[in-house]
C-alpha cells in the first residue's frame, strides 16, 4: 500500500542539500525476506526527486520478543528520519521465543541486502546505507554493523549493548530467566553453555577494521542498558580504528518515547541529522 506524506526540512544542521521539498511516497507491507516460509515485512519511505538518496534502515526494540516496524515507541524517530530527506525503511524481524538468535540478526542483514538489490526501485545509493536501532534493535545493529558482511556505511545505536556478557551479568545473573530470554539465547540455564550462547550474541567480538563509523546515543539514567555500555562502545571502536561519536542524553532514561516528555532530552535530533549527513555525504 502506498501513500504520500510531506517532507519536512530542518535547516541549520545540514551539510549537503536535501531532496527538493515535497512528499514522501510510503509503501507498506513489503516482504523483504522469507526464511523457511516466514514472510518478514518492511515499510519504505522514499522522497520525491531523482535520487539516488542515502538510506537508513530502522530496527525496533522490544527485548527481542515484541514490537514491530510501526511500534509507538519508535515513532519519534520517524519524524527525525523524515527531516533527513533520505530514503528510509522500518523493518520487522523474527522474534523470540519462537525464533532464537541469530534469526533476528540474519533478518536485519537480509533487509540491507534487499534494499541494495532494489536500490534503483527505491532511488537508494547502495553505497550509502546506515542501520539505526534502539534497545534490542540497537543490539542487533551493533552485531550486524560490527561484522559488516553487507557493506554498511554507518550505524546509529540508541542505548544498545556492545558487551552481552556484562549486560547478562547485570540483568540476568541470579534472576529467573524469562521465556523470551531463554528463547532468544537458545538456552535454559546460565551454566557454562548458557554463557557461551550469550557471548555469541556479543557485538564486541565481531568488531574489526571493516566496521563502519558508529554514532551512539544513550541516556545517563538508563536502567535497562547501563550508560557504561555506550562509553565502552566508544573505547572498543577506537581500539580497532573505527570512528565513533557519543551523544549523551543527560538524565535520559530508556527509550526515545520517554525522551519526548521533555524538550531537554531532544537535542539529539538535529545532532543526529547532522551526523548522518556528514557521514553519508
Amino acid at each position: 500500500m502506498s501513500k504520500l506524506k510531506p517532507i519536512v526540512a530542518l535547516c541549520g544542521f545540514l551539510t549537503f542539500p536535501l531532496a527538493a521539498a515535497g512528499e514522501y511516497k510510503v509503501t507498506t507491507g513489503v516482504e523483504y525476506t522469507r526464511p523457511n516460509g516466514v514472510g518478514v515485512m518492511l515499510d519504505a519511505h522514499i522522497p520525491e526527486g531523482k535520487g539516488p538518496f542515502p538510506a537508513v534502515i530502522l530496527v525496533h526494540g522490544g527485548g527481542w520478543t515484541q514490537g514491530d516496524r510501526t511500534a509507538k515507541f519508535i515513532q519519534p524517530l520517524f519524524k527525525v528520519l523524515d527531516q533527513t530527506g533520505f530514503a528510509w525503511f522500518t523493518i520487522d524481524y523474527r522474534l523470540a521465543p519462537q525464533y532464537a538468535y541469530p534469526a533476528a540478526a540474519d533478518d536485519v542483514e537480509a533487509a540491507v541486502r534487499f534494499v541494495k538489490q532494489h536500490a534503483a526501485e527505491y532511488k537508494v545509493n547502495p553505497n550509502k546505507i546506515a542501520l539505526m536501532g534502539e534497545s534490542a534493535g540497537g543490539h542487533l545493529v551493533n552485531v550486524v554493523g560490527a561484522r559488516n558482511r553487507v557493506g554498511l556505511a554507518a550505524v546509529v545505536c540508541f542505548y544498545g549493548p556492545i558487551d552481552m556478557l556484562i549486560w547478562g551479568k547485570s540483568r540476568l545473573e541470579g534472576k529467573p530467566l524469562s521465556e523470551g530470554v531463554r528463547g532468544f539465547f537458545g538456552m535454559q540455564v546460565l551454566d557454562e553453555a548458557g554463557w557461551a550462547k550469550i557471548r555469541e550474541t556479543s557485538p564486541r567480538i565481531y568488531l574489526n577494521s571493516k566496521t563502519p563509523p558508529f554514532l551512539v546515543i544513550h541516556g545517563t539514567s538508563d536502567q535497562a542498558v547501563d550508560y557504561a555500555q555506550a562509553t565502552l562502545t566508544v573505547d572498543l571502536l577506537k581500539q580497532v580504528g573505527v570512528p565513533c561519536q557519543l551523544m549523551t542524553v543527560q538524565d535520559g532514561v530508556h527509550g526515545v518515547s520517554n525522551w519526548e516528555k521533555e524538550e531537554r532530552f531532544q537535542a539529539y535530533k538535529p545532532q543526529l541529522i547532522a551526523w548522518l549527513h556528514k557521514t553519508l555525504r
